[in-house]
């Protein structure tokens, strides 16, 4: 009989300078207990941001309850029907500007839901975000307290709305008052920092040279993986094996795109593969990161505020946030239809990425998650904040209930916030400015 080996849950393999975290194993766990228990086992928290609103009239479902059907802007969702919690009337009244700038005060205010200062200046204010209050509770029990990505970038100084800060417009993670938490765009600084230990400091040249030195990180740890599995049980030799080939063919698609994302340099709108594909091997490292517990909480930015990304490839071609001033025009809310059921697709694929990869325990990843979907505006020609488009999913280890369309009487979207921060075992019983009690009927 195989002597069962106890590891570190914090264990990594390494090798000539190269590291990479483990998944979570039953060997990870004390003698005699499951791997985790019940009242013990995480929850991750996820906010996924997308820019200028949605058309409403094709996301809302008619029926309420269990009774609801996809609309043709949730359609891409229907995999996952059955872990959405559709929330509408929610008002996130904070995020109202000062005149005009609805598209930055609102994404400065898409998860602290406080009113942020107007200025252009250094004198920026606003909360800390919902994802931030969690990592500072929870943060040490992984390798990250928390981790940022984003598809675009651009600095935090400036004036990038209407007198309002860029770093409203591009960032939703707040760690203070006046520290916005930069997200990471680059996908292979992404990887490295999380599975490499890499520098992302590093020059440009650096960063390659240490690319052509490393080849793969798994080659440097293959001998040790090796090793390891032949120590293990059956299911956790099969979750190494699943582990290493999901990273393997990452690292392939990371290395595979466009040179000038490690120079820092935007792929230009509106190409098929440098959007998609970026999105989707984002996607990939939030699920991965999850999956080796190297953080429980993550944001992502599909596009910063205001967003004017062109998507030709999809049959449209002028920016999105020119359709998103529709004016009442079908022409502007055909073109919308499709970018928004493009979003939803990339939403789409985060959560089957995360259903169809198991825990520890066999449970669907996303069966452990709070993943909270929404835009800095509800109607893009309005500028609205009220009636927001929001999606939940996930169970949150059976603290919410899915596959149901809940609708609220202008709620404040801090109530929804302080549900989610409790779910993550943090106590909260305020939020931002109007966040009083958690919000009701999602359990």
């Amino acid at each position: 009989m195989m002597k069962r080996i106890q590891l570190s849950r914090r264990a990594f393999l390494g090798g000539a300078g190269a590291t990479l975290a483990l998944p979570l194993l039953e060997a990870m766990t004390p003698f005699g207990r499951s791997a985790f228990a019940q009242d013990a086992r995480p929850t991750r928290l996820l906010a996924y941001y997308i820019p200028n609103g949605i058309h409403m009239q094709t996301w809302t479902p008619a029926a309420e309850g269990a009774a609801w059907e996809l609309t043709p802007t949730l359609q891409p969702l229907a995999s996952v029907k059955d872990d959405l919690l559709v929330l509408t009337g929610l008002e996130n009244r904070p995020a109202r500007p000062d005149g005009p700038g609805d598209h930055a005060a609102g994404t400065g205010s898409f998860i602290t839901a406080t009113h942020v200062r107007k200025t252009e200046g250094s004198d920026i204010q606003n909360g800390v975000s919902m994802d931030q209050y969690v990592a500072q509770a929870i943060g040490d029990q992984t390798r990250f307290p928390s981790l940022e990505l984003g598809m675009d970038g651009g600095g935090s100084t400036g004036n990038c709305d209407s007198g309002y800060s860029c770093a409203y417009a591009r960032n939703i993670s707040w760690s203070g008052p006046q520290t916005p938490v930069p997200k990471t765009v680059d996908p292979r600084q992404v990887f490295d920092r999380i599975f490499a230990g890499f520098d992302p400091n590093a020059s440009v040249e650096e960063a390659r040279k240490r690319r052509a030195f490393d080849k793969s990180v798994l080659d440097y740890a293959l001998e040790e993986a090796n090793k390891l599995r032949a120590m293990l049980g059956t299911t956790d030799r099969a979750k190494i094996d699943e582990y290493m080939d999901s990273v393997r063919a990452l690292e392939v698609r990371i290395s595979g795109m466009d040179e000038n994302t490690l120079c820092g340099i935007p792929p230009r709108p509106g190409t098929s593969y440098n959007v998609t594909e970026k999105a989707q091997v984002m996607a990939d490292l939030m699920v991965l990161a999850f999956q080796c517990d190297l953080t429980r909480v993550q944001t992502f930015m599909l596009s910063n505020a205001g967003s004017g990304r062109v998507y030709d490839f999809l049959g449209v071609s002028d920016g999105h946030h020119n359709y998103s001033h529709h004016q009442s025009l079908e022409s502007n809310y055909s073109a919308l239809r499709t970018i928004d059921r493009w979003e939803v697709t990339q939403f789409a694929y985060l959560l089957d990425k995360l259903k169809t990869t198991n825990d520890v325990e066999g449970n669907p990843l996303l069966d452990s998650c709070a993943v909270f979907f929404s835009s800095e505006i509800s109607d893009g020609n309005r500028h609205n904040h009220n009636d927001m488009p929001v999606l939940v999913a996930g169970k949150a280890n059976g603290q919410f209930n899915p596959g149901r369309h809940v609708r609220y009487n202008d709620d404040p979207m801090a109530n929804l916030f302080i549900a989610m921060i409790q779910a993550m075992g943090v106590d909260v019983m305020e939020f931002g400015d109007d966040g009083t009690r958690p919000l009701a009927n999602l359990g």
